[in-house]
């Protein structure tokens, strides 16, 4: 993660295997010069589109001067992939040492920039969208017995109907014990196992928590959505309680990314709260690395009916200005948002939008700084793709979100909680919160015995007592915001072009 739009183009978009330059891999029949003629001839092809977006910086270079440049270092490419295979000490894979040298070129643009190989585009892919085959269960190892040990199921996932529960272990995965895994890669090779095609067969092997021998289930694979939006807690049903023990009608609500359908999620929660008679809402943004922008403005735009919610503007695009619309806005609650040093891009957009048209107060510490707009532009016809920084974002104050190399923490970056509403947390709070969050967030029919003293959640209550109090009820103002909402249906789908953009701020 990271802040982003990131579009995704066709399969073909930006390929170079699709202009013949993957034929200089052909093994030993033509001369170096030959296909190095034909590679940098397929380079040239290749970037012949750039002249619909040349910088103006490039307008002044003719273009001879630059076709030869472009070929003088496509030779020294050339010339050192060729010594790397010839002569290191070990025989290569060439398309690991290319990958390679994409992986450092992209690498040394920025933090942000990278290559995504084939497996890690079906991964990248599988996260956006918050779908994948698999069965529903979400593990982790016993750092003791090595074991894989189920945190939580899914509800009404196979795994779910097949009678996994927390805390129950997997001892064998498609007939593959798990004890025989290799060292540090159990969690993965459990993870590659239990996926696959909707509808196949998996073999498990699980030994339920109150038992002592294990049971044999055939688990058929489907469809597995994961939520991007939590609550408080786990009900008996296996919905999330929104609602914060002990006080009155105020909700909590936790967005974990900003996925394909977290503005859906978002609206459907909101909408059911707002129903309820919510009083206050405290919208989580801890931990949250980011994701969709588009998912980021549809949020935004359902807290705010006019005004800038981000802009971005790039080297050799238009800047892009996404504004809030009026129809669907929620308005009849006083908002908190909790941020941390690991809300990051998207969570940056909202809770910036946010603050600056005075819409919530910000409770937590400084975020993480991420100010840069990505593309996903597919390559090798789709099969893997380049996640290029390509624009910069920007917050409506106009105030910097970017954290540079050289800043400093005086410098202006990130998004600062509220004056007075700043609370840190130690490594050690922040471990302990982890811990007590995963208990938490498991389905089983008694709740862990953890407890935490959340100092930002704490502070977030106080400030929400504050406002839906009896006195503050009691203001003419709140008055005057009732009979304006209701020109405006809560929970109507945001309106706008940002909904059909694939764009993504991650």
């Amino acid at each position: 993660m990271f802040s982003a739009r990131m579009q995704f183009l066709p399969p073909n978009a930006g390929s170079l295997s699709n202009t013949g330059c993957a034929r200089w891999w052909l093994p030993g029949c033509w001369s170096r010069e030959v296909w190095l003629a034909l590679f940098c001839g397929a380079v040239l092809m290749a970037m012949a589109p750039r002249s619909l977006v040349v910088a103006d910086e490039e307008k002044a270079t003719p273009p001879d001067a630059r076709e030869k440049e472009y070929y003088e270092l496509m030779k020294l490419f050339v010339d050192s992939f060729e010594q790397v295979e010839r002569n290191y000490v070990k025989p290569v894979d060439r398309k690991q040492l290319l990958e390679s040298a994409l992986r450092g070129m992209l690498a040394d643009l920025d933090p942000y920039s990278s290559y995504i190989d084939s497996s890690g585009l079906a991964e990248f892919t599988q996260q956006v969208e918050q779908e994948f085959g698999g069965i529903g269960i979400q593990v982790s190892l016993d750092p003791k017995t090595r074991q894989l040990v189920v945190m939580t199921p899914l509800p009404g996932t196979p795994a779910y109907k097949a009678g996994i529960r927390a805390g129950d272990r997997i001892l064998s995965i498609a007939g593959k014990p798990t004890a025989e895994f290799a060292d540090g890669k159990e969690l993965e090779s459990a993870i590659v196992l239990m996926k696959g095609k909707p509808g196949e067969i998996v073999k498990l092997s699980v030994l339920h928590e109150t038992e002592s021998t294990p049971v044999e289930l055939d688990v058929e694979r489907a469809i597995i959505r994961t939520p991007s939006v939590l609550g408080d807690k786990y009900n008996e049903d296996g919905s999330w309680s929104f609602y914060l023990d002990g006080l009155d009608k105020v909700a909590y609500v936790r967005l974990s990314q900003f996925g394909r359908n977290s503005a859906d999620e978002i609206k459907s929660t909101l909408k059911e709260l707002d129903q309820q008679g919510m009083k206050g809402l405290i919208l989580d943004l801890r931990y949250n690395p980011g994701g969709l922008l588009t998912a980021a403005t549809e949020i935004a735009d359902m807290f705010l009916d006019s005004g800038v919610i981000v802009s971005t503007r790039g080297r050799n695009t238009e800047e892009q200005v996404f504004k809030a619309k009026k129809f669907g806005t929620f308005r009849d609650f006083p908002v908190v948002v909790l941020v941390n040093r690991f809300s990051a891009s998207a969570s940056e957009i909202l809770s910036a939008a946010l603050q600056d048209h005075d819409r919530a107060i910000i409770v937590g510490e400084r975020s993480w700084g991420k100010g840069s707009v990505q593309n996903v532009i597919n390559v090798d016809g789709g099969k893997s793709a380049l996640k290029l920084t390509t624009a910069s974002y920007h917050r409506p104050s106009g105030k910097n979100i970017h954290r540079f190399p050289n800043s400093k923490e005086t410098d202006e970056w990130g998004v600062k909680p509220t004056e007075g509403y700043e609370v840190k947390m130690t490594p050690e709070q922040m471990q302990k919160y982890l811990e007590y969050r995963r208990q938490r967030d498991v389905l089983r029919k008694e709740a862990g015995a953890s407890t935490f003293d959340d100092p930002q959640l704490a502070k977030a209550v106080e400030y929400l007592k504050s406002k839906i109090s009896p006195a503050a009820e009691a203001k003419p103002e709140d008055g005057k915001e009732k009979a304006k909402a209701e020109t405006s249906p809560a929970g109507a789908a945001p309106q706008g072009d940002s909904a059909s953009k694939e764009n993504s701020a991650s």
